[in-house]
Order: structure tokens, then sequence, then C-alpha cells
């Protein structure tokens, strides 16, 4: 089931859009061309953005009624297109093809889930006597702009589209540099149920070139970003150098903390999970393993087995933990193995063996464990982006807490504990935005707000918050 699309352009204002130059789409598990990529830059993200300011002048004044139909309709259109979508995604990303279905479900989700939230989505009447009749009304900013990861281009397009569209903005998105293809099929399938055109725009290229464009241009009004926190940063200098508001889902080294009481064997398959998934390439990952003394050596010698049991593949054949996006990732993760200094790396850290022959070019590295990691040690404290857990042990629960809050990140966290005071206890003063106890939720559901404290960015994506994100307060007073 390999996905046919050999071209891709960017897709603006209902219509297909090539550039002058193109670049090479690698397949990460063969290191294979798959195709050419349209080189937008500044004119095409000066297109997009004119295009979608003028179709926002007509979406705005739509209803949510109308809006939540197109929003209905655009999920059961991508689950009509489910293979495809899938194919591209695991494809360009690598990964194995049942997490690509499970992105693109959870891309229809979010269309499905802002369709029913923006019905009921209201200002407030606030009470100021009975001569004043005051209100606050929701109203979108515009047009809005949407850089994002290649580690979920759908997933990470879906919530951002679904929640700016059901909110009456127009959107301009550059997919990363890696991954466009999904993301300019989702654009021709949001136009062909019936978007006004130029609701949903695309331009694919480079990041310094067509996401730098992107970030500055003056037509923005809201800017989201997902990557790394260096260039998050580099996004928020942009916009408020334009006084625009801003939604970053930055880096994450996120703690997974086994507690003495914990059960053991039914953590083991969440603890490898957590750092396999996309092949750890998730800001989410459970890339640290915090473990009480008394249990820490039965904790990794089980985990240690359990990730040598990793099927490793080509993601369309559907294994366990597909490549790393790109041999650039490849030699990032082999350099952070290489300054460990007295730690122990009891499985992994080497590049597979016995895969296919057409394999042997690819990006993979085998699941890794890296036991007795000194807390200030670069490994961890820098997000890795692969399959690499670093592991340490505590004493007591204070000492598990300032572990788990003692780096720069804050996005997701763990406890494993059948003590509910002290898992509650715990979770009020982890420093996450979201906090899992006996399970790992890697960002959760749609429903759960999402977004990271201290370096891993600010403002929430997903639930009914992200509606906030996407709109802005005015209040209305009426002396009656």
């Amino acid at each position: 089931m390999n996905a046919q699309i050999t071209q891709t352009t960017s897709f603006i204002g209902g219509r297909h859009v090539p550039s002058l130059t193109t670049y090479a789409n690698v397949d990460p598990a063969t290191g294979e061309h798959l195709g050419d990529v349209s080189r937008g830059g500044g004119d095409e993200v000066d297109r997009a953005v004119k295009i979608a300011a003028r179709a926002q002048r007509e979406w705005k004044r739509s209803s949510p009624e109308q809006r939540s139909k197109l929003l209905f309709t655009t999920a059961e259109v991508i689950r009509a297109n489910r293979d495809e979508l899938a194919s591209l995604e695991s494809e360009d990303t690598g990964k194995p093809l049942t997490q690509a279905y499970s992105d693109v479900d959870v891309c229809a989700r979010y269309f499905e889930f802002y369709g029913h939230t923006i019905e009921s989505y209201y200002g407030h009447s606030i009470p100021m006597g009975e001569d004043m009749h005051v209100y606050t009304r929701r109203e979108s900013y515009g047009v809005t702009g949407h850089i994002v990861a290649w580690n979920y281009p759908l997933q990470l397009i879906g919530r951002a589209a679904a929640t700016s569209l059901a909110t009456g903005n127009c959107a301009v998105a550059k997919p990363a540099d890696e991954t466009p293809r999904s993301t300019v099929r989702l654009a021709e399938l949001i136009h062909s149920v019936g978007y006004p055109d130029g609701v949903f725009n695309v331009v694919t290229g480079l990041g310094a070139e067509a996401g730098a464009a992107l970030a500055a241009h003056p037509g923005i009004a809201h800017l989201g970003f997902v990557g790394s926190t260096q260039v998050g940063s580099q996004i928020a200098h942009a916009a408020a150098d334009r006084v625009i508001p801003t939604v970053l889902e930055l880096g994450g080294k996120s703690a997974n903390i086994v507690f003495s009481d914990a059960d053991v064997d039914a953590a083991i398959p969440s603890l490898v999970r957590s750092i396999i998934q996309n092949a750890g390439q998730t800001c989410s990952a459970g890339s640290r393993l915090i473990v009480a003394q008394d249990v820490h050596a039965e904790v990794v010698e089980k985990m240690a087995a359990a990730m040598e049991e990793v099927t490793i593949g080509y993601g369309l054949d559907d294994p366990m933990l597909g490549p790393l996006i790109s041999k650039k990732q490849q030699a990032r993760v082999e350099g952070f193995l290489t300054h460990i200094g007295n730690a122990e790396i009891l499985t992994g850290g080497t590049r597979p063996e016995g895969l296919a022959a057409d394999l042997t070019g690819g990006a993979f590295i085998t699941p890794t464990l890296v036991d007795n990691v000194s807390p200030g040690s670069t490994i961890a404290q820098e997000e890795v982006f692969g399959p690499v857990v670093a592991a340490m042990a505590f004493g007591d629960e204070e000492e598990a807490i300032a572990l788990a809050n003692g780096t720069d990140y804050g996005l997701v966290s763990a406890l494993w504990t059948q003590n509910v005071s002290r898992a509650h206890r715990v979770a009020a003063e982890v420093e996450a935005g979201q906090v899992f106890v006996n399970t790992y939720g890697a960002g959760g559901g749609v429903e759960l707000p999402f977004g990271g404290f201290k370096k891993s960015g600010y403002g929430r994506e997903k639930s009914i918050e992200a509606l906030d994100e996407y709109t802005q307060t005015k209040t209305v007073a009426v002396k009656l």
C-alpha cells in the first residue's frame, strides 16, 4: 500500500501552486527518493495570507452551525481516505502503520470534537444593574499561522486547523520540511467538502524560508508553533515584534516516576511504549525513568528485557519501532550516547542488525535504556528525540519530586503507585502540563488540555480550552 504522491506543491486558495524550485522528499527507512516538494517562500506565503484574509471576511460571518456541519463532514472525508492518509504518514515519517492509522483517526476526531463544541461556545452575560446590559463576545483573530513539526504531521495540523476554522479564523499552515504530503492532502480534502476558497492553505518549503516568512508576515494575527525550544524562542520573538499572540508546544523531558508500591509488571508495557512510540520522537515521550531505590533493579531489568523484544522495520510492514526521521537525527541520537559519563547502557544504543537489505541505509536505532544516569548530565537534561530512556534512582518522595522537576522542561509526567494520597500529593508538586497516574498518555486524548510548563511552551491545544486560544474577548456594555 505505497502512497503515490510524487509531486507535492503548496495548496493556496483551493488550488495547487508549484514553486520555481523543489527539494527531495526522502523515505527515512530506505533513504530512497519519494518525490519532489515545492520549495515555497515569501511569495507563496504572501499569496496565501492575502487569500486567507479575503476568505476570512466571509468565513467569520458564518454561523457556528454552518461551521459545525463542515467540520463534521471533514471528519467523515478524512475517515473515508484513511488508508491513503496513513500510508502517506507512514512513508514520510517512518512510523509503524498502526501508529499512522491512529494519527489519521485522531485528526478526524479533532474536526468532530470541535464540530460539537463550537455550537456550545458562548460569551457571558455580566450583571451590572438593571439599567445596564453587559455581555462578552468571543471573536476570531483573522488569519492564523501554523508551523508544525514532523513527528505527528496529521495530528498537529488537525488540532490546529480544526480549532482555528471552528472559531471563524482562516489558516495558513507550513508543514515540516520532511513531512508535507499528508498536510497537503488534508488541504485538498478540506477544500472538497465545501469550505470557501482560501479558508485553509498550505505552503510547502523549508523552515528557514517559508516558515520564517510565515512567522514574520504582517497579515498573520495569531501564530502557533510545534517544535524545538530553540526555534520556538525565535518564533516567539517574531510574534513579539508584531505583538501577536502565540501558542508554543516545545520540547520535553518527561518522567515516569515509579514508587516502591507500584505494580511493576503492569507498568512495564506503558513504560516501554512511552519511549518507543514514534521512535521516541515525541515531545511528551517518557524519556526519564525515576525509580524508587528498592525496586530500581527489578524495574530496569524488566524494562530492558521488554525493550529487547521490540520489533524493528519498515513502517508500512507495521513493526513496533520504525526509523528515526532522518540520518541527521540518527547521528544526533548516537551523539548523545557517546556522552553518558559513568552511566551504563543496559540495552540498545546500536543500529539494528538483521534488517532487510533495502533498510540498511535507513535511520534506525535500537531501543536504548541508559541506567544510573547522573541527574545533571546531558542525557538526563536535554531532549534526545529518539528511543532512549535515562534511568535513575530516588530514596524518598521529596527526592523523586526534585528529580522530576529538575529539568528546564515540564510537559508530561506519570506516577506509578497504589497510594491514592501520594498520587494526588505528588501530582500537585510535579511541574508539568499533564500528570498521569498508573498510565501514560503521551499527550492524552483530544478532550484533554495539552501544553507545557517552563521551557516546554505556553498556551493550550486540545480540549475546550483551545477555543479560548483562538478567540479574543470583546466586552459590550449597553446603557438601557
